[in-house]
Formats: C-alpha cells, structure tokens, sequence
C-alpha cells in the first residue's frame, strides 16, 4: 500500500505528466499554424507546477517517498520551481521563431518540452540509481527528439545524431558506474550507499573504478572537457529554439544529479572524485575560453563558453570537502547552485537576443549579424550586453558575485591546490573577457549591415519578459543576497541529512 505522503511527493510530477499528455490529445483538434491554445495551456500547466513547487520549497521540510526512491526537500524543489520557470522563458522566446519555420505544426514542440521538464524533475527529486537514470534518460531522449524536429533540415539532423550516438555512450559509462557501485555496496538506495562506503567495509578499487564511469556520465551531461566534443556541434546544429531549451534548464537538473550522486551518496569517496573534477574543471576553462575566442558563429561561442562556465562549478563542487572533512560544505555547494541558477538566467537572456533577431529564411546567429544593433534596437542590444558582461564576469552583474562566491569558497578552504585553482580561474576569465566585449562592440561600434537594416519586430509578452530578464540579470547583481542565502539554506538541508 503507498502512502499519502508518497503521492503528495510526486505530485507536481503527476500533474505534469498528465497535462503532457492531455495537451498531447488536445493538439490533435489545434488547426492554427502558431498553436495559440497549445502555448497557453502549456504556459500555465508550467505556472501551476512551479507554484506547487514554490510552497514545497517555502514549506522548508525533507521528506521520502515510495520507499525512500523520491526526496523532497528545498534544494530539489527550489531547482524544480527555477527549471519550469526557464522553460516558460524559452517557449516565450522560441515560439515566434518556431513557428517561422513550421517547427507547431504537430506540436511536439510543446510536448516534447513538457516530458523532457518531466525528465528533470525525476532526476532532481531521486534518491535511487534507477529512478535518477528513469529520469536522465526521459530527459536525453527527448532532447534527441527536439534537436530533430526540423527533418528537412541537414544541419538539424546532423547535429540530432551526433548528439544521440554520444548521449547514449555517456548514458552507458553512467549507467555501468552506477551498476559497478550496485554491485559493490548491494543497494542502490543513495543513503545506504553513503553508509556502506563510509563503514569501509567495500573495497575501495571496486568503488573507484565504478567512481570513474560515473563521473565520465555527469561530465558529458554538464559539457565539461574531454566530454564537451558534442556541446558545440549540438549548439550550432540544432534550431536555436531547441539550443535553448538543452542548453537551460536542463544544467540546473545537471547540477542537481551531481549532488544527489557525489555528495548525498559519494562523498566518503570525495578526495577520489575531487582529482577528478579539478582536472576537467582546468581542462573546461582553458579549452572553453581559448576555443570561444576563434569562433565566428553566436551560438558556437556560447558553446564553448558554456564549457567554461562549468569549468567554474566543477570548482564550486570539489571545493566543499577539504582533506575529507566537511569544512567548506554548505558555502562551496551553495555558491554552485548559485552559479548554475545565475548561469541559466544569463543564458536565457543571450540565447533570446538570437532567437528574437532571427526571422523567416534568415537566422541571426553570426556575430556580424549583431553589427550596429544598437542603432536598430537600444533594448535588445542592451540585454545582450548585460549578458555578455554578466557572462565575463565584470560587477555590478550576477556573474560577477556568481563567480566571486566560487573563488572564495576556494580560498577559504586555505589549501594551497585550491588557491592555484582560484588564480587560474582569475586569468581564464580574463582570457574570455575578450570574446565577451568583442559582441559588445561589434553591438556598439560597429556599422549595421545591409541585410540587417530592417526594423526589428517582436510579440509583446516576448518584450516583456525579456527587459525582466535583463532586469533581473543587474537587479540581482546589486542585491546578490536574497537568492545566495536561499542556495546556502537550501544546500544546508542536504547537508542535515547526509547518510541518514
């Protein structure tokens, strides 16, 4: 017999799948092109889910269901409620250029979005190796689907491919890492993981070399070299609406699947995996930042500069145990959550500029399609720079304390190896400043083009939410500390609760 409490755990999940599904039917009877009724009810089954998450999280209690395999408690549901909310924000940016290019004509676009926000709630609320798979592989297969949906286009298949043959090798080392650890600990309860390692009574290269697997998954999925080869070629491939939507929401489930694995069930395993991340954490800032600066193409720079934006919360991630010990804990994996929730908003931001400037049979992705554009569009240019400087890291922007909160997460730990961390992540962010400022100043200084000497048009809701995003981006910048202590007080609930 299921609990009550079991059902109230997943009941958002419940609530989405079933709305997924009746929006699915109701399709069927749409007959407009732009699917009008299909968006509202998509955007409010997304309201509603964020808000039932909102009063999780403000509730402030940690509780199990279905036998321990779903958690609910702050950090989960605070990063649930943030993931609805960035896929209303992109589905705001991307259904006009959807549409432009008869991307609603079945509504997958809708659907397809729904499922895979599914995918993410599973792998941020589960507490068992299967149910954080179940979940990442919902996700990922609809991520394939999205990147496809443009069938008659070759670069969008191309890069639908590319990403599924390599998405599913990540999914098989995660899956064989999180059997190896089955094996070795006989449970696959993320708690009882945790006490089997820290009873030292498993032998400890059996854990490792699952260990490695594992984290050669989770690297794939957050873009961090060497796993990163399919970041930029999905980028640049994929229809810009879809660009968004994988490169979003999907790292803060990414960032939650890392907790619940690393810390809430590996972290007696911490000096092992810590090596790990410090090596693809320098590996993602140096190839991140050196590889944006030969980019042409927009959408290509922020590929690699997405690497190296995970460069910086890897940092934040190994920066929590300091020679085994929980020192740094709740400042280090909270200034993260900081990081990836101010990351995606940023991104939100820049990838709506490219999606708003595009129109039927052109897309605005090269950087000279920016030139003169603050000529043609003060505001659209104006967020587009707040993204960028946000991005680069430069105050009052949230970027700036965004980083700055992971440098001193490092430093205070006092260890001479996180120190030299935190100094080499300072002259990377220097290095990709340059690329930053060179799409300001082609935005600023620069002589709009021919073919870009159009008026700029776009839906009223999409203006909208855009000044608030850019808004957002300064106003959080200058008052940093709401949003840090909800991270740091959310983390601290996970914290309370290790191996318990």
């Amino acid at each position: 017999m299921i609990d009550k409490l079991s059902w109230i755990a997943v009941f958002p999940e419940i609530v989405l799948l079933v709305m997924a599904c009746v929006i699915a039917l109701a399709d069927l009877g749409v007959k407009t092109p732009r699917r009008t009724g299909t968006h509202v009810l998509t955007m409010l089954t997304l309201a509603v889910v964020a808000a039932l998450e909102a009063r999780y999280a403000l509730g402030g209690q940690t509780f199990y269901g279905f036998g321990n395999m779903v958690v609910v408690d702050p950090m989960g549901s605070w990063l649930k409620c943030f993931s609805s909310i960035a896929l209303m924000v992109t589905l705001v940016y991307g259904r006009p250029y959807a549409a432009d290019r008869d991307m609603l004509r079945g509504g997958e676009f809708f659907t397809l979005g729904l499922f895979s926000l599914l995918g993410m709630f599973v792998m941020i609320s589960g507490h068992n190796f299967l149910v954080l798979y179940m979940g990442l592989e919902l996700l990922t297969l609809s991520s394939y689907a999205l990147v496809a949906l443009r069938r008659d286009n070759a670069t969008a298949t191309e890069a639908a491919m590319k990403y599924f043959v390599l998405g599913a090798l990540a999914s098989g080392f995660l899956l064989y890492g999180l059997s190896m650890l089955y094996g070795a600990t006989g449970s696959l309860d993320i708690n009882e993981v945790f006490n089997a390692i820290a009873s030292r009574q498993v032998k400890h290269q059996v854990l490792v070399f699952g260990l490695v697997f594992i984290v050669a998954g989770l690297a794939f999925k957050l873009g961090a070299v060497p796993f990163h080869m399919w970041l930029p070629d999905v980028y640049q491939g994929a229809p810009t609406a879809i660009t968004l939507l994988i490169g979003g929401a999907p790292q803060l489930a990414a960032f939650a699947i890392c907790i619940r694995l690393l810390v809430e069930g590996l972290l007696p395993l911490a000096i092992d995996w810590q090596q790990m991340l410090a090596l693809m954490a320098i590996g993602s800032l140096l190839v991140g930042n050196l590889a944006a600066i030969a980019q042409s193409n927009l959408k290509r720079m922020l590929a690699f500069s997405t690497i190296s934006q995970m460069g910086f919360l890897l940092l934040g991630l190994l920066a929590g145990v300091v020679n085994g010990n929980q020192i740094n804990t709740e400042s280090a994996y909270g200034a993260a959550m900081f990081y990836a929730l101010t990351y995606v908003l940023t991104t939100l931001g820049a990838f709506g500029i490219i999606l708003l400037l595009a129109r039927a049979g052109h897309e605005s992705e090269e950087i000279t399609d920016l030139a003169g554009l603050n000529q043609r569009s003060p505001l659209y240019a104006g967020v587009m720079a707040i993204s960028m400087f946000s991005l680069a890291g430069l105050p009052p922007l949230v970027g700036f304390y965004a980083k700055l909160s992971v440098l001193q997460a490092l430093i205070s730990s006092q260890q001479t190896s996180y120190i030299v961390l935190a100094v080499f992540a300072v002259i990377m962010s220097l290095v990709g400043a340059f690329y930053y400022l060179r799409v300001v100043k082609v935005m600023y200084f620069d002589a709009p083009h021919s073919h870009n000497a159009q008026p700029i048009s776009a839906p009223a809701d999409a203006q909208a939410v855009l000044a608030m995003n850019g808004a957002l981006i300064l106003i959080l910048g200058i008052v940093p500390g709401g949003l840090m202590n909800l991270c740091a007080e959310s983390i601290s609930s996970i914290v309370k609760t290790l191996g318990s």
